[in-house]
């Protein structure tokens, strides 16, 4: 059973784009953007992100997503990260799911995308669990080849996962 005591899931604002990003490069598996786009994230793409907070309100975890233009059905998720001293207790589960929750309650979206790396194996069981908890399919492809990214640069496959029906809320 997950618990949280003093949590808040709530919605990004600017003010937490810096401890989104420091939990972001402590996670030691994301790609660490710029802090400047963290700060962008939380202005332009707080209605698709959610954060949890912890008892002193500083966030402790994040999901951040978005709306695919092209397929506004599918609600990119981006990174997920959950701070280190809170990990091992289901936070970044609880975070997909109020996040699905809150999408589908404004309507459109059916399904979720989302690339992992293939030594990403806490995020492949993450998204696992989340379509296995949900009834859901989850299929598997590359999306982005390691070859395709910057010359001089180590990049594994970004490998695509399409996970359908996303719970409506």
């Amino acid at each position: 059973m997950t618990e949280f005591l003093e949590l808040e899931i709530d919605t990004p604002r600017v003010e937490d784009g810096a401890a989104i990003w420091r939990i972001a490069r402590d996670s030691e598996v994301l790609d660490l953007n710029s802090s400047y786009s963290y700060l962008l994230w939380c202005r332009d793409f707080a209605a698709t992100s959610v954060v949890a907070r912890g008892a002193d309100g500083a966030p402790i975890g994040f999901v951040t997503g978005y709306v695919r233009p092209e397929r506004p059905e599918a609600l990119v998720v981006w990174q997920v990260a959950v701070d280190r001293a809170h990990r091992g207790r289901g936070l970044a589960g609880t975070l997909l799911d109020a996040l699905t929750a809150k999408v589908t309650a404004a309507g459109g979206v059916r399904e979720i995308e989302t690339t992992v790396t293939p030594d990403n194996t806490a995020s492949d069981r993450l998204f696992a669990a989340y379509a296995e908890r949900h009834g859901a399919s989850l299929t598997r492809e590359v999306l982005f080849d390691g070859g395709l990214f910057p010359e001089g640069t180590s990049h594994e496959p970004e490998v695509l996962y399409r996970i359908s029906p996303v719970p409506a809320a």
